[in-house]
């Protein structure tokens, strides 16, 4: 009696199919994404290709050219950034020997997630940062993999110089990251090769090409930019956001340089932006009265006060420092922090220009309720979290080092350098602010997965 013989699927192409079909679902239910405040300003820019520079210009440049498409900008900026983002998750698949069962059942669990299936839907900086220095990282661990052929070994650390060139671009300081992915290559290139020189020239390369396209990218950028002093602002918001919470935890200490060339915003410091400040975000400060005062003073005073109340009382500091890191790290409540987006809704005189109209429609209500049930019944919205799992990861890939381990390390490395950059720069509790620690996470649980049994047995 014959017997018929039924080969299995390799799993590695059922993961890697099921991660394409979950990157194409959750692209069709929340086409054509959201955008908030922050994304219409951006789109206005683009539109008018004149950039503020209070936000990142790539990001209105890319609204732009997504906004000359047929159909919504948010459409497109949303499309790219799900296949920056799922197709480097498919290509994870691909960077071990081996793929095990367990990745197909780790993908289908965290498509699901709201970090894949409603953060990627948002036109959001942090979401396009995330993306590209995942992209860029895994792009140098295919070019390990694929070492011997040359030309395609140097054409995937070109995409990677890219990718991160576009986060460095998307986000200032995300250029912390790039350090690591220069070390990851020439440690990579010395453990294949064995000579320090292939290491460094390949380092070096990597890290030329990175400064060239977004020296380059940001040179072309401010030819359309309005040369307003945004980043000098900016700080100088932040120092008053530190000043405020340093004078509301101990009211006795003295505002020497303010009281001397600045009394008036000594005066509402004390008197009116103390009572409104929150470690929830600084916005709570930006009241006609106290934006006009602030605005009267030069930034050079600001700064002059901040880096005295810094030598005279740096403990204080420090504990105001650590009490805004804690809530965009692990908020006390996450609802306060806006784990998630849905719909369309941002200034009127934004959304006027565009012709555009404030969106909440069905579709979006039942996807508000889905970001509900994460919040309220799961502990799945928590950097702290997937801290813990990242960390997990990063024991077990460096047991092993292989090439692609090696990477990966230096991916969650990276990360944790840039969420320790929030320390001194933090001035609210955005959950999208550190989406990259849980998408590097997710990759990471994906890639062990993977190759869990060649990993483990070390």
């Amino acid at each position: 009696m014959m017997r018929w013989k039924t080969a299995l699927p390799d799993p590695r192409l059922v993961a890697t199919a099921v991660i394409a079909l979950g990157g194409l679902i959750t692209f069709l239910i929340n086409f054509p994404g959201s955008m908030e405040d922050d994304s219409f300003v951006q789109l206005v820019e683009g539109r008018e290709d004149f950039y503020s520079n209070w936000h990142p210009p790539v990001m209105s440049w890319l609204l732009g050219l997504s906004d000359q498409l047929p159909g919504p900008a948010a459409g497109w900026f949303t499309g790219f950034e799900m296949l920056v983002c799922f197709g480097t998750l498919a290509l994870v698949l691909w960077l071990p020997k081996r793929v095990s069962w367990a990745a197909v059942a780790v993908a289908a669990l965290m498509l699901p997630l709201p970090q894949l299936f409603m953060s990627q839907a948002v036109v959001w900086k942090d979401a396009l940062f995330a993306n590209a220095s995942f992209a860029g990282f895994v792009a140098i661990a295919l070019a390990a993999k694929l070492w011997p052929r040359r030309a395609v070994r140097w054409a995937l650390l070109v995409l990677s110089s890219a990718f991160l060139a576009l986060a460095v671009l998307t986000r200032q300081n995300g250029a912390v990251i790039v350090p690591f992915a220069v070390l990851a290559l020439a440690v990579v290139a010395w453990r294949l090769e064995g000579r320090w020189r292939t290491a460094l020239i390949h380092g070096a390369a990597l890290f030329a090409a990175t400064v060239v396209i977004a020296w380059g990218g940001n040179a072309l950028l401010q030819l359309q930019a309005d040369g307003y002093p945004a980043k000098q602002e900016q700080f100088k918001i932040l120092y008053l956001y530190d000043i405020t919470g340093m004078v509301k935890r101990d009211p006795a200490i003295k505002l020497a340089v303010f009281d001397r060339d600045a009394p008036v915003l000594a005066r509402t410091v004390r008197q009116k932006a103390v009572p409104l400040w929150s470690p929830v975000k600084n916005d709570t400060m930006e009241t006609d009265d106290i934006i006009a005062v602030k605005d009267a003073v030069p930034a050079s005073v600001v700064t002059r006060q901040w880096k005295a109340l810094i030598a005279e009382h740096p403990g204080l500091y420090l504990r105001v420092r650590a009490q805004l890191f804690r809530w965009v790290f692990q908020p006390p409540d996450v609802g306060l922090c806006h784990p998630f987006h849905v719909g369309d809704q941002g200034g009127e005189e934004e959304m006027k220009e565009l012709g555009a109209k404030p969106r909440l429609d069905a579709r979006d209500i039942a996807l508000w309720h889905y970001g509900d049930f994460f919040q309220y019944h799961t502990p799945l919205f928590s950097h702290t979290l997937f801290a813990v799992l990242g960390i997990g990861v990063l024991v077990i890939v460096l047991r092993r080092r292989e090439p692609a381990d090696i990477v990966l390390a230096a991916l969650i490395g990276a990360t944790a350098v840039f969420t320790a950059t929030f320390f001194i720069l933090s001035i609210a509790c955005d959950y999208r602010y550190l989406y990259l620690i849980d998408l590097t996470a997710l990759a990471g649980a994906l890639y062990v997965a993977a190759d869990w049994r060649a990993l483990l047995k070390r």
